[in-house]
């Protein structure tokens, strides 16, 4: 799935909790075991409190200056208390370092019967890829995308009830980081490597996801979601997801509309002429843009389509290099309709 940017006035995600004091749903087979370890450690941060604190105040009260006459009396060596002081909380530290390297060493090691899943973590969206159904990019909303509400282009990644999913993600650009919160799964993306993550959702629904590693100004955008179907519904949905051709009565720039808005043109390229990372298409076909080495040229069908295949070769001046190539990515027809699509924005 090529995920799509939330533009700013479209934030905000799911409630996961009715209380802010109240734990995230248990939704991954990880959740339960980390929250017993959570509250686990917080009981005891709290009983050490209790019992550090009290002592500093009775000692503050019973040993307190009643007067210039006051001498503190000579202090004597405790063998039993200093012992006692160090060994009981070396052993807490000894128990909470063992529970959270079996918790990690069970986060590491996905079964070997797991769902592969690609993430793809660049400024600013997650590309998610399902490479048993090689049919195309996914879609964020399965069937035509004009049916779909704003809030339905979320990036989405699907996933089955009871099934371990492995997730085999990289970064094409700085690093990143996959939160889902309610799986209590996290991992750095980091460009140059693959990192790995499994879970299994125990609980059908959706839930969101962030990027919880400054990545750039729009950051906070970097959001998505899963959502958790049933077995015998996930692989229909994903294959219809992923199913991205013209559709029968669909015109040109209505297809390139849709590819606009999977493949994440949005995250850089505006439709109302305000500027991101990249010009906005408002206007853009057959206007001259002036270019980074100090050359002019007008944007018609052979300049939008280097420009999609070699993006770095005529940069637009007051604009960086940073698009990445939809070289092997697009076919001819949809570069076309994105094209037709662009023609459009006047």
């Amino acid at each position: 799935m090529i995920a799509t940017f939330i533009p700013p006035d479209k934030l905000g995600t799911p409630p996961m909790s009715e209380s802010p004091w109240a734990l995230l749903p248990t939704a991954s087979n990880h959740a339960a075991a980390l929250d017993t370890l959570y509250v686990f450690i917080t009981i005891l941060c709290v009983i050490s409190m209790i019992l550090i604190i009290g002592a500093q105040l009775y000692f503050m009260v019973k040993y307190r200056k009643r007067s210039d006459n006051d001498r503190t009396n000579p202090i004597t060596h405790n063998t039993k208390l200093e012992i006692g002081w160090s060994v009981i909380p070396s052993l807490f530290l000894i128990v909470i370092f063992v529970w959270g390297e079996v918790q990690f060493m069970d986060m590491s090691s996905p079964p070997a019967n797991a769902i592969d899943v690609r993430i793809t973590g660049q400024k600013w969206q997650w590309t998610v890829a399902y490479p048993q159904f090689p049919g195309g990019p996914s879609l964020s909303c399965p069937g035509n995308a004009a049916d779909c509400e704003p809030t339905e282009k979320t990036p989405t990644l699907y996933v089955p009830l009871n099934e371990p999913v492995r997730l085999t993600m990289n970064s094409v650009d700085v690093i990143h980081s996959f939160y889902i919160p309610a799986f209590r799964v996290k991992k750095d993306v980091v460009p140059g490597r693959y990192s790995n993550l499994w879970f299994t959702a125990i609980e059908e629904g959706e839930f969101p996801v962030f990027c919880t590693e400054y990545c750039g100004d729009e950051h906070s955008s970097m959001l998505a979601k899963v959502i958790v179907l049933p077995k015998s519904e996930w692989a229909a949905t994903v294959k219809k997801a992923t199913e991205l051709k013209l559709e029968e009565g669909e015109t040109m720039a209505h297809y390139g509309e849709r590819l606009y808005g999977i493949n994440g043109c949005a995250a850089c390229h505006t439709l109302d002429g305000e500027t991101k990372v990249g010009p906005s298409f408002k206007g853009l076909y057959g206007r001259t843009e002036q270019l980074s080495d100090g050359s002019s040229l007008a944007a018609d069908d052979n300049y939008i389509r280097e420009s999609i295949l070699e993006p770095n070769a005529k940069v637009v001046a007051g604009y960086s290099p940073q698009m990445p190539s939809f070289q092997g990515k697009l076919k001819d027809e949809q570069i076309t309709a994105l094209i037709e699509f662009i023609k459009a924005q006047k």
